[in-house]
């Protein structure tokens, strides 16, 4: 049976004690689609939402996310991080916009959490801004795409599948 990392013998929880892991560069990137509709991605792409510069507000709320996943997700160690990227592709066949996220640091745990909820945040910051034009705006497909360093190496997906390769 696997030692459960998070559960103290009489019951309770705990962070998973990392202390004695190697330190080692973590990476690790993810994605998120924001599915706009015609109308909210016609304004988007046309630089016309009323709030302001919907992606670079996003990039920033992004990139903050990724700084604060340890006061957002409980038992997640907080790590400083080398590097934070967001970066936005615009798909105008489905009114969506697909975000990614690369995060790195030097350290003894993973970034795979802190990658995604930089996706997350940054995806809810597109809804925020958007939202007056459409309420039914979707935020979908959250998902990590790879993760590199420490014990159990690299993990990656397919963009078009959702089968890992190890």
């Amino acid at each position: 049976m696997p030692e459960f990392t998070h559960l103290q013998d009489e019951g309770g929880i705990q962070m998973a004690d990392v202390s004695r892991k190697p330190s080692s560069m973590r990476c690790a990137s993810a994605e998120g689609v924001v599915v706009l509709g015609v109308a909210a991605y016609t304004a988007l792409d046309g630089k016309r939402i009323a709030k302001g510069d919907v992606l670079t507000t996003a990039q920033l709320a992004g990139i903050m996310g990724a700084k604060d996943t340890a006061r957002l997700i409980p038992l997640c160690h907080p790590i400083p991080l080398d590097s934070v990227k967001i970066s936005f592709s615009m798909d105008e066949e489905r009114h969506a916009v697909t975000i990614q996220s690369e995060v790195t640091s030097w350290g003894r745990t993973g970034v795979e959490m802190e990658a995604l909820t930089a996706v997350s945040i940054a995806a809810l910051s597109v809804y925020d801004m958007c939202k007056s034009i459409s309420k039914a705006i979707r935020i979908t497909d959250l998902r990590l795409l790879s993760k590199d360093g420490g014990v159990h190496g690299r993990y990656s997906v397919h963009r078009n599948q959702n089968k890992p390769i190890d």
